[in-house]
């Protein structure tokens, strides 16, 4: 070819023709379209040029983000969590430092058989178990990914045990594996165990507050976690950090009103009064009469706080805290409320005489009944005799709405304002809607309903000279300004008048006598109400709720025994016993003087029926 070209040119040139007007040079295409390759050319070019700006000025941070995405992590640094403490500072609720175990699941498939199996055992489960939680992880990774998966080699990461002890964790490191993750966490710690579940709850696994004062104060408890920016391999190990450090600051301690030993002392009365009366459930509430400070509170059957996130169906039963959420008819307990409107409106006096007949009262078509015929009676011995048709016969003496005044001044019917979750109102309905029957039998307990701490609130204005005072789980360091419901006067009148429930030759309460010490209160047994009706066959809540010392009243204590089978089931007989044995402990852990000079209580066997 390059001989024939060469040919060519030289007859060309023999011949006269010059090189530039050769044939075979001769153009056959138009001219425009070298203009047009010419111009794609320049727009290729071009649009590469603008890319280029595009991805190295305009879009340097989406980039940058893109990246920091594959290899870049945020992690967190949890802050630990404050400290529940009681009033003398004990600890009630702390966290420790733990550790998150994760791992990658097709990693930890790789690893020998015996790493595996020393694995397994540090987590609490077999070989087996572990082989089956990785393989069923890594199954379902797999079956998520597409083929034409740019990240088909991206690892995974899975959580194999939370919060595991600081020693295990460092077992875990020890075996060097590849795979394994550790990340740092925190764990719940209650030393007093079930004693105080009721009141501190408990945390779940994120530890967030589930109940209690874990809940009710977890803005106060939890602090602000930090965080750490790192660069991590396609494990998901840290490289190195790659940005600021924020550090978390950590919760504060929260101090509760609580006292330990009056808590434990509590604890174990209920205990033994539901064992001993075959009940279902019991509770008590101790209250500082002074600072309205609840310094203790009851419940049994408890549960473990590490164990309660774990309770499912029937068993989460025993989370229920009977003195905050369970509301019940409180029975004669809320008679001297009727008792005390009547002797501060004037219209009795404590020697003021009612005849209470034969027993038997009937009001249009219903009769109320007393446990036997008292006669006439004074004021003073309808509260000691517990007389439902001496109370009626009050009340009905009475405006219906000077009766609900007073209710609702105490507390009940009310929403509660003491920042517990769970919390009820009970029940107390308009006045205007009640008719004289109803008005009778709502002033002895029946129709009416309370929770125990409302209970043991109302009896303050008893224990003090008429006024009540709002409720702390916090201690207080100064004492709270009261609002006067009755009289100081009618106060202490009310006072001389429930001493003679315990004391009195016709008390109700003789259980509730304490040797040294002069006590008194109110018995109350009421049917329990099960899903708006009166349960049947009977079932019966009795409860107990007075003051100690009377000289100078220090305590508040409410008892309530719910369903109890075995031994009676008046508040005198199953509730009275246990508010003595709290308030004789609790006086004496306090150093409480004695004001009283029996020293022996002998109580007749069968001491304690009041009327329903």
């Amino acid at each position: 070819m390059r001989n024939g070209g060469a040919n060519s040119a030289r007859v060309a040139r023999s011949k006269g023709v010059q090189f530039s007007k050769s044939p075979m040079l001769a153009v056959s295409l138009p001219p425009w379209r070298s203009r047009v390759v010419l111009f794609a050319l320049f727009a290729a070019f071009a649009a590469l040029g603008i890319r280029a700006i595009w991805l190295q000025g305009l879009s340097t941070q989406f980039l940058q983000d893109q990246g920091e995405l594959r290899y870049g992590r945020t992690l967190e640094l949890p802050a630990t969590r404050g400290n529940i403490r009681d009033r003398d500072n004990q600890v009630l609720a702390s966290s420790a430092e733990v550790r998150g175990v994760w791992g990658v699941p097709s990693e930890l498939l790789k690893e020998p058989a015996e790493k595996l199996r020393a694995l397994a055992a540090l987590l609490d489960m077999t070989e087996g178990e572990l082989r089956d939680k990785l393989e069923t992880k890594q199954a379902q990774v797999d079956a998520k990914r597409k083929p034409d998966d740019k990240e088909k080699d991206k690892q995974v990461l899975m959580y194999l045990k939370r919060q595991v002890e600081m020693d295990v964790a460092h077992q875990i490191t020890a075996l060097k594996m590849d795979g394994i993750e550790m990340r740092k966490e925190y764990k719940r710690y209650y030393p007093q165990g079930g004693v105080v579940s009721h009141v501190i709850g408990f945390n779940d696994l994120e530890d967030v507050g589930q109940e209690g004062m874990e809940k009710a104060q977890e803005a106060w408890l939890k602090g602000k976690p930090g965080s750490r920016r790192v660069i991590v391999d396609r494990l998901g190990h840290i490289v190195e950090d790659a940005g600021t450090i924020n550090e978390p600051h950590e919760g504060k301690d929260l101090i509760l009103s609580l006292d330990s030993k009056i808590q434990y002392i509590a604890f174990s009365q209920v205990k033994n009064a539901v064992e001993k009366f075959k009940a279902k459930a019991g509770a008590a509430i101790v209250l500082d009469v002074h600072t309205g400070e609840v310094l203790a509170l009851a419940n049994y059957p408890t549960f473990e706080p590490k164990e309660a996130r774990t309770l499912r169906g029937a068993d989460r039963e025993v989370l229920r805290n009977h003195v905050i959420t369970d509301t019940f008819e409180p029975g004669s307990t809320l008679k001297p409320f009727t008792v005390a409107l009547g002797l501060d409106t004037g219209r009795y006096k404590p020697s003021t005489y009612i005849d209470t007949g034969a027993g038997k009262y009937t009001i249009l078509d219903r009769t109320i009944s007393d446990t036997k015929g008292h006669g006439v009676i004074n004021v003073q011995q309808i509260i000691e005799m517990s007389s439902n048709i001496g109370t009626s016969k009050i009340a009905l003496s009475m405006p219906a709405q000077e009766m609900w005044e007073m209710f609702t001044k105490v507390g009940f019917g009310q929403q509660p304002k003491w920042g517990f979750p769970g919390a009820q109102a009970g029940r107390v309905r308009p006045y205007k809607s009640w008719r004289p029957i109803e008005q009778a039998t709502m002033s002895y307990g029946n129709g009416i309903s309370v929770s125990l701490i409302q209970l043991a609130r109302a009896y303050l204005i008893f224990a003090r000279d008429g006024d009540i005072i709002p409720l702390s789980f916090q201690k207080v360091t100064t004492p709270p300004v009261g609002t006067q419901v009755i009289k100081p006067q009618t106060a202490r009148q009310m006072r001389e008048m429930l001493e003679t429930v315990v004391s009195g030759k016709d008390g109700t309460a003789k259980q509730a006598q304490i040797a040294g010490y002069r006590a008194g209160g109110k018995t109350g047994t009421a049917y329990k109400v099960v899903n708006g009706r009166y349960a049947m066959p009977r079932k019966y809540i009795g409860s107990f709720a007075g003051m100690v010392p009377m000289s100078n009243p220090r305590f508040v204590i409410a008892v309530m025994i719910d369903e109890p089978t075995q031994g009676g089931h008046f508040g005198g007989q199953v509730a009275a016993p246990t508010f003595a044995a709290v308030a004789a402990n609790a006086l004496r852990s306090k150093n409480v003087p004695p004001d009283s000079n029996v020293t022996e209580i002998v109580v007749p066997a069968d001491s304690g029926p009041e009327a329903m």
